[in-house]
């Protein structure tokens, strides 16, 4: 975090590794202590993707974190997994940022939504592409329109709906991700995986015991 210069970045880094920690701690069904959380660490990979180490031990866990407008966001699963999350909120995007990294059949899908749903759909596609993205490891570093974001549906019948919905995304060298989105609390949440997986399951972060005084 030192290593950061901009104070945003240094706070968003922040909020996303302790979400991480909250994360693990809660699926491995720890109470959320400081002891606790000093003992997980996120670390990066070579590849700058996040790894959990448990008592200076790489831990048999993959996640993916995502943070946005000063909240964040981490998905967790068992050895193995080939994860990818992410949030957005709701924003005008310009038709030039539409036209640079987004696909043609992305494009299309966004000018049929109209008017009053393109902010929507082209921030849920993007949050697709960010959770794809992220699952292969390479983040920006890759052409955003090497991943095809397909949602089953488009359709926002609320705001504030808790429902996830399936989506697929697709990479162009032959990869394809399975996963789910939702629309809650103004945030657009995507998940992805590259096996199909059933809806994410909000993890409850256990009370943390009253510090005893001194």
């Amino acid at each position: 975090m030192n290593r950061l210069r901009i104070a945003k970045r240094r706070a968003d880094w922040r909020l996303g590794r302790w979400t991480a920690k909250q994360a693990v701690a809660a699926f491995l069904n720890r109470s959320a202590d400081f002891e606790t959380l000093a003992a997980i660490e996120i670390r990066p990979a070579p590849s700058g993707a996040p790894e959990v180490f448990l008592c200076d031990q790489r831990a048999n866990l993959t996640i993916s974190i995502g943070h946005r407008a000063g909240v964040a966001a981490c998905a967790v699963a068992g050895p193995g997994a080939v994860l990818g999350c992410d949030l957005e909120i709701v924003e005008t995007r310009s038709d030039s940022f539409l036209a640079d990294y987004f696909t043609s059949h992305e494009q299309e899908l966004i000018a049929q939504a109209g008017p009053e749903g393109r902010d929507r759909i082209a921030a849920l596609l993007w949050s697709a592409k960010e959770s794809a993205l992220k699952a292969l490891q390479e983040g920006l570093r890759l052409d955003t329109r090497s991943v095809v974001a397909k949602p089953a549906e488009l359709s926002f019948p609320n705001d504030d709906i808790d429902q996830w919905r399936p989506l697929q995304v697709h990479y162009t060298e032959g990869q394809s991700f399975y996963g789910w989105w939702q629309s809650t609390g103004g945030f657009l949440r995507t998940l992805v995986a590259a096996t199909a997986l059933p809806p994410p399951v909000a993890l409850r972060v256990a009370a943390t015991p009253a510090k005893k005084a001194a």
